[in-house]
């Protein structure tokens, strides 16, 4: 997997700690669904521009609902949905109702506003797992219209010891159709058990993450298991992955993302004053418009806390 040209001579030496690990926890998503939080978290707020990262299955809901997220807003940011499992049911204030399934992935782009749900439909199937990611937006494109994308049709590279599908971005020489507005990758990686130590390239300038979303591998020399996300700082030529056991892995990459965000509920934006107004516009029904065949009641926004929102940047410091 990896070119002659960029597997030999040594690495740089990386501008951050070779690698970090870090464990998740659990949240309540909706009534019915519980995902694996990995970012972001106090020592490690983003990687490149991914800002968010959950894992969520594989959860038994066979007679159950599933997972039922009734309408909800969104802004300044991208959510990017991949199912390993299951199906779910997307629907949008721009008029979007489109089902995914395994293998492929819908691109949500808020910019300035947008409202959607997500939900299983009620003949799903008995078994959902999957991430849910969100993309910061860059200040040159995070007030632009809002848009929608399903791709059903991703580029896959690899090899007897590696198959790798490319979701967002651009690995091995393959390149996502999708839309993102820095750049960055991302991929889902498949590993054999009884494969060897597979080489998989990196773009030096990227931070790079990998999460486990089933089996166990080894990374960079680190036993994975699901529930923690380990953190590979920038000047990576390769990073070497094993299979434990067969393995599905996730492959987050970016540029440092350095614009400091303040994220609170389902908004990501630069100041406290927009947090506030883009709750009270969504409280007051303005600007991200009805999500129109979703019989289900619009989710109320939490009260703001009682202390002043603060930007961060991607290390989690802020200014005071």
């Amino acid at each position: 997997m990896v070119p002659p040209d960029r597997a030999d001579g040594p690495d740089p030496t990386p501008a951050e700690p070779t690698s970090v690990l870090l464990a998740g926890h659990d949240v309540p998503l909706g009534r019915y669904t519980t995902v694996r939080r990995l970012l972001p978290q106090r020592r490690r707020r983003m990687i490149g521009a991914w800002c968010f990262v959950d894992h969520f299955g594989p959860d038994d809901v066979a007679g159950r609902p599933g997972m039922q997220i009734p309408p909800h807003p969104h802004t300044g940011l991208q959510t990017v949905t991949w199912l390993v499992e299951g199906e779910i049911l997307h629907r949008d204030s721009l008029g979007n109702r489109q089902s995914i399934r395994p293998g492929q992935l819908n691109v949500m782009t808020a910019g300035r506003g947008i409202a959607h749900s997500e939900q299983s439909p009620p003949d799903h199937p008995p078994v959902v797992h999957g991430l849910q990611l969100w993309v910061a937006m860059p200040d040159a494109a995070r007030l632009g219209p809002p848009r929608f994308a399903h791709h059903a049709d991703l580029p896959v590279v690899g090899d007897a010891d590696l198959t790798a599908t490319v979701l967002v971005g651009e690995l091995a020489g393959a390149s996502s159709p999708a839309v993102v507005h820095t750049p960055l990758v991302g991929a889902e990686v498949r590993l054999p058990a009884d494969g060897g130590v597979a080489r998989l390239p990196l773009a030096v300038g990227f931070e790079h993450g990998v999460l486990v979303m089933s089996g166990s591998a080894e990374v960079a020399g680190v036993r994975l298991t699901p529930g923690s996300l380990l953190h590979l700082g920038p000047g990576r030529r390769e990073v070497g992955l094993r299979g434990l056991t067969d393995a599905r892995l996730a492959l987050l990459g970016g540029e440092p993302f350095d614009e400091p965000l303040v994220m609170w509920w389902n908004f990501v934006g630069r100041s406290h004053e927009e947090i506030v107004e883009a709750r009270s516009d969504w409280m007051a029904g303005r600007r991200f418009g009805a999500v129109t065949e979703d019989p289900a009641d619009r989710l109320p926004a939490p009260p703001m806390p009682t202390t002043r929102l603060k930007a961060r940047d991607r290390h989690g410091n802020g200014p005071g």
